[in-house]
């Protein structure tokens, strides 16, 4: 690769030839990857093994095993970070392919916020430097969610 963020291109090829940096494990379904923003800490998401362009394009058994894994993260992310809940969200419109992000939410958010989709935080949150995803912040959160995740998956399957 030329440039080192040329995995974002191409998250999920990158995710199968192990140079996305943002993967935490593999589970039944797909890749577990943290977020690249963190202002909403342990934010992660859920990308298929394949591109596929929405959750309809999946045979029901894979349906099912791409949903649980998607609250299996979310189960981690409670277990690891605490948050007062769990949001889930698939959509799909701006990155056109099939991908879920799972959202903690937490009680010391402003409170004008804590009843709203993340969607509706300032563009700030999700552009400036200092929410981003660095090793140096965030290794410890990612790893700590990964490992949750493996035991959780084991019980699961």
């Amino acid at each position: 690769m030329n440039n080192a963020n040329d995995w974002k291109k191409g998250r999920i090829s990158a995710a199968n030839r192990g140079e996305n940096p943002m993967v935490m494990t593999e589970l039944k379904s797909g890749f577990a990857v943290i977020g690249d923003t963190q202002f909403l800490p342990g934010y992660c998401l859920l990308l298929p093994f394949k591109n596929f362009s929405s959750l309809n394009e999946l045979d029901y058994r894979q349906r099912a095993e791409y949903l649980l894994d998607m609250t299996l993260i979310g189960d981690a992310i409670q277990e690891v970070c605490s948050p007062k809940r769990i949001n889930y969200s698939i959509y799909g419109n701006s990155d056109a392919f099939l991908h879920a992000h799972i959202f903690p939410r937490y009680e010391w958010e402003p409170k004008e916020r804590r009843s709203m989709p993340v969607w509706q935080y300032p563009k700030s949150k999700w552009t400036e430097s200092k929410y981003h995803y660095t090793d140096e912040k965030h290794f410890e959160l990612k790893n700590n969610i990964g490992e949750t995740l493996i035991t959780l998956s084991k019980s699961a399957y």
